[in-house]
């Protein structure tokens, strides 16, 4: 103990004694200077706070509330023209991490002007960065639980609140995507436009590799490839969002939570097979020759892919592709097959993109099925895929030889004119005299119509195709629509 508190626990009626007047005035200026100092420090700290908070925040979420949805939906249903790009709205999940690399595949579909929306941020970005599509901050999203996966995959959960919030005029549809979604917007529309936006509506695709499905949801839309939630289903969400954040704080991705939310809506996902999720390893050349009878409306995971032309890098593929698909998106990758009835040849087109030519005859049962030149995402294995697939065959002599688009065009009157050459020699050695003739087939020429989009609204069917003939190397083909009773018969 020190001397001080013996000296005072001895003598407690020292410590008792009464102050001085003059001293109390001194203590009360004392103790209102202390106060102030305090009120100060908290309204310097609540300042400094505010405008940290600001940068997390954005001043673009200025709405004080949402908007009516009986007003707004009012509006929607007095305009009864049909969808166009201009009700869609984009909200891509970006990173400025990854943006730089990434842009390169938005570029390609971007367009300023015409396609509207925003790709949204963990931070502002540095300001040499350049940007075709406009971009902002992403709000709040560190509050969340989470349990499994990344916090970007809370925070592009968010991406559909946040684009709504923004309050773009005349949206009918909120569009999600990756930073690497390449999306084909045209055809976007024309399978948007088949649906009422006027109902809660969710639309998208699966992974193509099952082990993928079985991890996640197979009634889920995969992100990467893309999904569409009409207006009213994303009114609905803004408000139940963050709510739904917490409960399934435990889900791996940021599609898998947005499901689970609108499954809590009791709407289930509507399938459209023209999202490509790319789940895939290895040449993707099967799936992609062989597509689906339905519009192309995304690529994804490009980078995890061989390039889709041999002999180019993939961003030169995706551009050949894209620009043979502005002359007629609804055509783009379509397949239709003929014969060679002389040579007894198989034809398999893939318009856009390549021409295989089977020195032997095959129903279009085996034409319409993916050869498997490609394997599971996870595991690498043979499958199982989400569609039946064929393997190559072990006697290379029956295998296709593959014809690359080369150039594409305007035709005469609303026509297109596609060329498609090999990429890599084929060996003629013990392979017998059909497969000689048609190794012998250095290009290809297509010409068809340019398709109609409202095709797709009535029950599509697979058209066909005419060899117009085979001079100097050279194979001529029509593509048409089939005749009322024909068939692709053998």
């Amino acid at each position: 103990m020190s001397t001080t508190r013996d000296n005072s626990g001895k003598n407690p009626l020292k410590a008792a004694k009464i102050v001085p007047k003059e001293k109390s005035g001194d203590a009360l200026t004392t103790s209102l200077r202390a106060s102030l100092a305090i009120i100060l420090i908290f309204s310097i700290s609540l300042a400094v706070y505010s405008t940290l908070h600001t940068t997390i925040r954005p001043a673009f979420f200025g709405w004080t509330q949402l908007p009516d949805p009986a007003v707004y939906m009012a509006r929607l249903n007095s305009d009864q023209s049909p969808t166009n790009i201009s009700h869609l709205a984009f909200g891509i999940g970006g990173s400025t991490r990854t943006w730089e690399t990434r842009r390169r595949y938005s570029d390609l579909w971007w367009r300023p002007n015409v396609t509207r929306g925003f790709v949204f941020l963990e931070r502002k970005p540095d300001s040499k960065i350049p940007f075709a599509i406009p971009h902002r901050v992403s709000s709040d999203w560190r509050r969340f639980r989470r349990s499994a996966g990344s916090e970007s995959a809370v925070r592009i959960a968010r991406v559909v609140v946040d684009l709504f919030l923004v309050g773009l005029p005349n949206v009918r549809w909120f569009v999600m995507g990756d930073d690497d979604t390449v999306f084909f917007p045209d055809n976007l529309v024309a399978v948007l436009g088949r649906y009422d936006h006027r109902r809660m509506v969710y639309v998208g695709g699966n992974s193509e590799s099952v082990e993928q499905d079985l991890m996640h949801a197979y009634g889920m839309a995969f992100g990467g490839g893309g999904f569409a939630i009409s207006y009213p289903l994303a009114a609905q969400l803004v408000g139940k969002m963050d709510g739904c954040l917490n409960r399934y704080h435990y889900f791996y991705g940021s599609d898998q939570r947005v499901w689970a939310c609108v499954g809590e809506l009791g709407v289930e996902l509507s399938r459209e097979s023209g999202f490509h999720q790319i789940d895939i390893r290895g040449n993707p050349f099967g799936l992609l020759a062989a597509h689906p009878l339905a519009p192309l409306v995304s690529l994804h995971h490009l980078d995890y892919v061989e390039p889709l032309f041999p002999n180019r890098t993939q961003l030169d593929s995706v551009k050949a592709l894209m620009k043979a698909h502005m002359l007629d998106p609804s055509r783009t990758l379509q397949q239709c097959f003929c014969y060679h009835r002389k040579n007894k040849w198989s034809i398999s087109i893939s318009w856009g993109y390549a021409v295989q030519i089977y020195p032997e005859k095959l129903t279009a049962k085996e034409l319409q099925t993916p050869l498997l030149t490609f394997r599971t995402w996870r595991t690498w294995q043979d499958g199982p895929f989400t569609f039946n697939t064929r393997p190559m065959n072990s006697d290379h002599c029956r295998n296709p030889i593959v014809l690359y688009l080369d150039l594409s065009g305007e035709g005469l009157v609303n026509d297109t004119v596609t060329a498609y050459s090999k990429s890599v020699e084929e060996t003629t050695r013990d392979c017998g005299k059909h497969y000689s003739r048609a190794v012998a087939v250095e290009n290809v020429v297509v010409l068809a119509p340019k398709m109609d989009p409202r095709e797709w609204n009535q029950g599509p069917r697979r058209q066909c195709c005419e060899i117009k003939g085979v001079r100097h190397g050279t194979m001529r083909i029509q593509i048409r629509k089939c005749r009322d009773s024909e068939t692709v018969t053998i």
